[in-house]
């Protein structure tokens, strides 16, 4: 229904009033108003989300669901209430599409594993070209002057990249083994509806930057690219530990390390060499041959899109080598916040030489004071400089130099002054040094173990999404879990806990989405000024973005189901003053996507994801030719361990019905098998 009250005599209605009638002006001559005040058709000024009720029946469950619906106010003060939202699915994983023209036409497999090139595939058990059920990060784009043929609409592009493949056809778990795929999908846009369709889809060659890694979450910089990652960075120096010996480390080796995570580690590690060999090496190649250098891997992909639906890529190295879930670049173009998706894990910042150039700068970790332990925690922050350099310089020394050419790394104490007692991962201790003249190979090669020795925070767990509210000026950090590192010392296990312990929270595994003001004015910690107007001062938690534990359910749900748990992704809309937060975690049988409005602090369930399955490819896309989005996507769906003889799951100890293992089994092409790109309708363009 729409609201009928007359619209009050305000300044917009009297100017409209105006519009219609003639001015006389000094000499007699008429000067016509713009009519368009009158005639203009009213425009959406805000929205409002109405939540989504949960999945309750298997279908719906095993789907991608949402019933939410959205109250749009109007600039003539009228109400549309209750538009109905809806997933629209794009393509899923495994679907046959075809080629732009530009690259030659034909047939592909969408998320399919290739070698680098981009055409050799890498194949199943069956014989079978694999494809991936992780559709991670992706950015819908638009181009001035599109050269995509027969499009019908308007041309729009979408970066997708593939986090990993969970599982092979035979269940075995293959995590971490396969070169990355990322694809360009041309898109048309229905000019009349907004609707988007698929037209090709472009797999992209990664062979000019040794294949990509374990590529997570994504964001499109201002200058209109897509900003990938590379998660979980392979440790060199273990790496280098192990091609030495020719097989596994042992406790003995690595006595500072807890016992329970030694075979974690060897598990790491032969999935690297694996991945070597699937991305560079012949299939048998023994480990000490594989020839993937791990200082390939763990830095930022840029992924320029050419008008024809083909593109290239580049890896900008200067950004530091951690654990990265994301960039995200604020308005200046130069300052970048980063998400660090680590146990012991840090904030980080780098600031550009250029703006819109990714390709010199300095790198900066936070060191975290904290000034309350409630809600989450309050922190002040200020910044360490680790570094300048070009991302040139620094892939020069990854070429050149070894882990022992740059620090040297101890597992057991060497009772010696020179070397920094350091816990990273919740792994265990280890005792570190930086050799003589290579600070700055360490500060960007070796950039965890660096910042810790440099004094900067290493206690965070599994930072992951970043986002940006560039009108207040604040970033949005998602903090998946709040645990070991997180926690008090007395609350920690002696080989987790920090030596500086600066961040002293009480446990809360499904975690919270905190904010962080940005500020100009800022000097680091030897009073450098820091050249940028966003930089991160503090760090806390707005109301109603923290998750809350509750008794374990008979679906198996731990985390209240009005909350968010375990955030993931976080993507901004300006105009909606919105945050959308994508979850990945145990705490909720089926994972969400909300809304939470930042001036209201109203928190809204819009959809659901499978059972299983991870909120990801989050985007908020305003206007794009007078239409807004929010894509979104989800990855291996019916992922609570699932029992093959039983065909059963279980989520923290309940039984996961084989009814809805078997949904969704049936419907994305078994489990762990297979996922899907698309984008949530019905939202007005909202005008402030």
């Amino acid at each position: 229904m729409q609201n009928s009250l007359p619209r009050p005599l305000n300044r917009r209605n009297i100017l409209q009033l105006l519009g219609t009638s003639p001015v006389l002006l000094a000499g007699g001559s008429l000067f016509a108003l713009p009519a368009q005040s009158a005639d203009a058709k009213p425009y959406a000024t805000s929205v409002k989300f109405n939540p989504s009720s949960n999945p309750s029946t298997v279908a719906q469950r095993a789907a991608v669901f949402t019933d939410a619906t959205v109250d749009i106010t109007y600039s003539d003060n009228t109400v549309k209430y209750a538009q109905a939202l809806s997933f629209i699915e794009l393509f899923r994983t495994g679907d046959t599409l075809l080629k732009p023209p530009a690259a030659g036409g034909g047939k592909v497999l969408a998320a399919g594993y290739t070698r680098p090139d981009g055409i050799t595939p890498i194949v199943d058990t069956d014989g079978k070209q694999m494809f991936s059920d992780c559709v991670d990060g992706q950015s819908l784009i638009q181009l001035a002057k599109p050269s995509v043929p027969g499009i019908d609409g308007n041309t729009l592009f979408l970066v997708t990249q593939y986090e990993y493949k969970s599982v092979n056809l035979a269940g075995a778990a293959i995590y971490g083994t396969l070169p990355c795929p990322i694809s360009i999908t041309t898109l048309s846009q229905n000019p009349q509806t907004g609707a988007l369709s698929v037209k090709y889809l472009y797999p992209l060659p990664t062979q000019a930057v040794h294949g990509l890694w374990t590529t997570c979450a994504g964001s499109l910089s201002p200058w209109n690219t897509h900003l990938s990652s590379e998660e979980y960075e392979p440790d060199a120096w273990l790496v280098m530990m192990r091609k030495a010996k020719g097989s596994a480390l042992t406790a003995a080796e690595l006595t500072g390390w807890r016992a329970s995570h030694m075979s974690l580690a060897n598990t790491s590690l032969s999935k690297f060499f694996e991945f070597s060999r699937n991305t560079l090496d012949a299939p048998n190649t023994p480990e000490a041959n594989t020839t993937a250098n791990p200082y390939h891997y763990g830095h930022v992909p840029e992924v320029t899109v050419n008008p024809d639906g083909t593109g290239s890529i580049q890896k900008h190295y200067c950004l530091g080598r951690i654990s990265r879930e994301l960039v995200q670049v604020m308005p200046d173009q130069q300052t970048v916040l980063m998400g660090d998706d680590y146990t012991g894990g840090a904030l980080f910042m780098f600031i550009a030489d250029t703006a819109g150039d990714l390709s010199s700068g300095t790198l900066y970790g936070a060191k975290m004071e904290q000034t309350s332990a409630t809600y989450g925690g309050t922190f002040k922050l200020s910044w360490i400089k680790l570094g300048s350099a070009s991302s040139k310089d620094i892939k020069a020394l990854a070429d050149s130099l070894s882990p022992k050419d740059i620090l040297d790394v101890r597992f057991t104490d060497p009772t010696d002054a020179s070397y920094t007692k350091l816990a990273l991962d919740g792994w265990g201790y280890q005792w570190v040094k930086v050799l003589a003249q290579q600070a700055k190979a360490a500060a960007f090669l070796e950039t965890h173990r660096f910042a810790a020795i440099a004094g900067v925070t290493m206690e965070l767990t599994k930072l992951e999404g970043v986002s940006v509210n560039a009108k207040d000026k604040i970033a949005y950090f998602a903090v998946s879990r709040i645990e070991t590192t997180m926690l008090a010392g007395p609350e920690q296990t002696a080989t987790t806990r920090p030596e500086t312990d600066d961040i002293q929270l009480p446990a809360l595994r499904p975690g919270g989405v905190y904010a962080a003001p940005l500020s100009a004015g800022q000097s680091d910690t030897m009073g450098q000024a820091i050249p940028s107007a966003w930089v991160p001062t503090s760090f806390y938690v707005p109301h109603g973005l923290l998750g809350e534990n509750l008794a374990t359910d008979a679906d198996g749900n731990n985390a209240n189901l009005l909350k968010i748990s375990q955030p993931d992704n976080v993507k901004f809309s300006e105009s909606m003053r919105t945050l959308f937060v994508g979850e990945d975690g145990s705490g909720h049988l089926n994972n969400y996507v909300w809304a939470y409005n930042v001036d209201t602090q109203q928190l809204t369930k819009l959809l659901s994801t499978p059972a299983g399955a991870e909120c990801t490819g989050l985007q908020a896309v305003d206007n794009l030719n007078g239409f807004a989005y929010v894509m979104s996507a989800f990855q291996h769906a019916g992922d609570w361990s699932y029992n093959a003889t039983t065909g059963t799951g279980t989520l923290n100890g309940k039984t996961v019905p084989a009814e809805l293992m078997s949904a969704i089994s049936s419907q994305w092409g078994g489990i762990n098998q297979q996922s899907a790109v698309g984008y949530i309708s019905g939202l007005p363009v909202v005008r402030t």
